[in-house]
Parts: C-alpha cells; sequence; structure tokens
C-alpha cells in the first residue's frame, strides 16, 4: 500500500493552506483573530507580485503571527498595514486604498470586514449603506485590476451575508484537533499537515483508491467450494 505523499515544506506555512484566486473571496474564519486568516493572506501574497493593502479590524493583523508563518522574510516586506477602530474610519481607509492603487497592486486583505459596522456608534442604515460602498469599491477593483481581494467574517448575520453575497469565491474554516480545515470553492480538505507527519482524512483516500467496492482490486469474490474427499 502506497503511503500518503507529503506535500513539499515551505517553511512555517502549511501548503494544504489554500489562495484567494482574482476576484473578491469570502473567507468565514472561526474567530475575529483566528490564525486562518494569516495562513490564507500569506499563501495569497505569495502567489502574487506587488503592493499589499491590508485595512485592518478588530486587531487582526499580528505581526508575529505573520513572522511566524512567513516562509521568507521577503514575503512580508510589500505589506502595508493600516488599523481601523471605528466603521467611519475603516470607511475612508479602504476608499483611500481603492482611489490609490496602481495596477502593480499585489493584494488586498480586509479581516473581519463587517465587524466594524456592527458597533453602536453608527446608525444602522447609515451602516449599510458605508458597508455597500465598502463591497462595491472592493469588488470593482478586484475585477478592474483581475487582483485577489480577501475579506473575513465571523458571524452568520445580515451584514455578513452581504459579503458573501458580493463574492467571487467562499472558503469556509473550522478549527479542527488536526489543524485548520478549509472548504469550498475548489477547496477539498484531504489531509492536514503538521510538519512532522500527515494526518490523511478518508477523502484523501477516496481518491487515491475510489470508493469502497468500486475497484477491481478491492472487490471480494466468494471463495469456490470445498467438495468432501470420498475415500
Amino acid at each position: 500500500m502506497p503511503r500518503p505523499q507529503q506535500p513539499a515544506d515551505d517553511g512555517g506555512l502549511d501548503p494544504t493552506v489554500p489562495a484567494a484566486g482574482s476576484g473578491l473571496t469570502a473567507l468565514r474564519c472561526p474567530h475575529p483573530r483566528s490564525g486562518a486568516l494569516h495562513r490564507v493572506a500569506l499563501r495569497t501574497i505569495q502567489d502574487t507580485d506587488g503592493p499589499v493593502y491590508w485595512v485592518d479590524a478588530r486587531n487582526a493583523a499580528s505581526t508575529y503571527a505573520l513572522s511566524e508563518l512567513a516562509p521568507a522574510g521577503h514575503v512580508l516586506e510589500d505589506i502595508r498595514i493600516a488599523r481601523a477602530f471605528t466603521a467611519y474610519q475603516h470607511f475612508r481607509l479602504v476608499e483611500r486604498v481603492v482611489n490609490r492603487v496602481t495596477p502593480r497592486l499585489g493584494c488586498v486583505v480586509v479581516p473581519n470586514l463587517p465587524a466594524l459596522y456592527r458597533d453602536d456608534d453608527v446608525p444602522g442604515h447609515e451602516a449599510t449603506d458605508m458597508l455597500d460602498a465598502v463591497l462595491d469599491g472592493l469588488a470593482t477593483l478586484a475585477a478592474t485590476l483581475e487582483t485577489p481581494v480577501l475579506a473575513s467574517t465571523t458571524e452568520s448575520d445580515r451584514l455578513a451575508t452581504k459579503v458573501t453575497d458580493r463574492a467571487t469565491r467562499e472558503i469556509d474554516c473550522t478549527e479542527t484537533a488536526f489543524g485548520y480545515r478549509f472548504d469550498g470553492d475548489d477547496v477539498d480538505a484531504h489531509g492536514y499537515w503538521q510538519g512532522g507527519y500527515w494526518q490523511t482524512t478518508i477523502q484523501y483516500w477516496v481518491d487515491l483508491f475510489g470508493p469502497a467496492g468500486t475497484s477491481p482490486a478491492h472487490t471480494m469474490e466468494p471463495p469456490e467450494p470445498v467438495l468432501p474427499v470420498e475415500g
């Protein structure tokens, strides 16, 4: 029986983590400061070339986590982080990014995109209009420049639905005992690479050998009857 093939080790970054392709990708994280965001963001940044604009909310950005996970220091050199603490600040920061980027843009990362628009310091109708404008700007930027825009959410409410409805791709992340599980468009969790070993899943073996009972090599034939010997 063949051994599971290990993914190539890529520094501290799990090679099974998906990247956000061109367009607006909505990543549903287990909690606002989930390390899943850093992993998907770094995988995306590795696949792009150019400035990375990170508009932070709820203190998701962690230089410690990024430095620990990055396979090399140069991967972090193009990241520009601006942190918003209110919906109004967030709106203006996204507006500035949308208006100032050039075709050299690498990608945009917007953690906890709808979070600040839930706060009590902004009226509900105004928060909805602001979030709609932010999504319009990010979606247009992603489509025009054909660049990745990675936005994360954690809640399952009306504002989070606005984000997923505008996304061209959705990825769900679940935290398991073996690591982060990613599911979504073109994403299948077939295993978890933990640095020392490759923890496989049932789906991994189904893809390798096919469903049980469908492969000729695994089809059990009934044994030939054994006749008594006359003597």
